[in-house]
C-alpha cells in the first residue's frame, strides 16, 4: 500500500514539475518576444502566440454580425465564430442574435446541436407542432443539446443571443416543408 501511495505521489510530483517547466518556458518566451517595437503596426510588441490567439478569440464588440442563411427566417443576425457550418466536415461555432418574438418553426437536424444561451431567454418546445403552452424558457447561462432528429422549435423572449456549436454541415429539416423560408421566394 505504501509503495502504491509513493508511486502515485511520485507521478503527481513529476506532472507538477512538467507543468511548472512548461509555464516557465511560456513566460520566458513571452518576455523575450515583448521587446520594443515602435511603429510596427497593431500587433507590435505581441508574441507570435498572442497574434495567433487574437484570430481565434473575440471580444463582444469584435463579433461580425450578418444576415442569417436563407433556411432560417429573416430578422435574426448570425456570426460565425469558428469553422464553416456549411462545410462538409469539421467543427463550427455560431451565434444567433434574435429580436423579441423571433420564431423558428418545428425542425430537426441530422447531427447533434449544442446550444448555450448568452443573453435573453429562448423558449424551446419539442414536437411536430408549434405550441407555446408546451415551451420551456431557458435564460442566459443555460445550455441544452438536441440529439439528431429531435424535433424542436424556438421563440426568443426579448432580444436573445444564443451560441450553437456542433459538427458540420449544419442542416435544417423542417417538419412541415412549407415552413422552410428558403422555399418561400
Amino acid at each position: 500500500m505504501q509503495k502504491a501511495v509513493k508511486k502515485s505521489l511520485g507521478s503527481v510530483l513529476a506532472l507538477a514539475t512538467i507543468v511548472l517547466i512548461a509555464l516557465s518556458l511560456m513566460a520566458a518566451q513571452s518576455s523575450t518576444s515583448q521587446g520594443t517595437t515602435k511603429g510596427k503596426g497593431k500587433a507590435a510588441g505581441k508574441s507570435g502566440a498572442a497574434r495567433t490567439a487574437a484570430k481565434h478569440a473575440y471580444q463582444p464588440n469584435e463579433i461580425k454580425w450578418g444576415p442569417p442563411p436563407p433556411f432560417v427566417p429573416a430578422g435574426a443576425e448570425v456570426a460565425v465564430l469558428e469553422g464553416n457550418p456549411m462545410g462538409t466536415t469539421g467543427d463550427f461555432t455560431i451565434r444567433i442574435k434574435a429580436p423579441d418574438g423571433y420564431q423558428i418553426a418545428p425542425h430537426w437536424h441530422p447531427k447533434r446541436e449544442n446550444v448555450t444561451i448568452i443573453s435573453g431567454t429562448l423558449n424551446v418546445g419539442m414536437g411536430d407542432k408549434f405550441d407555446e403552452s408546451k415551451m420551456a424558457g431557458f435564460s442566459a447561462g443555460s445550455f441544452a443539446y438536441m440529439d439528431p432528429s429531435m424535433h424542436h422549435y424556438v421563440k426568443a423572449v426579448g432580444e436573445t443571443v444564443v451560441q450553437v456549436h456542433g459538427a458540420a454541415p449544419l442542416a435544417f429539416n423542417y417538419v412541415n416543408p412549407s415552413d422552410d423560408p428558403s422555399k418561400k421566394k
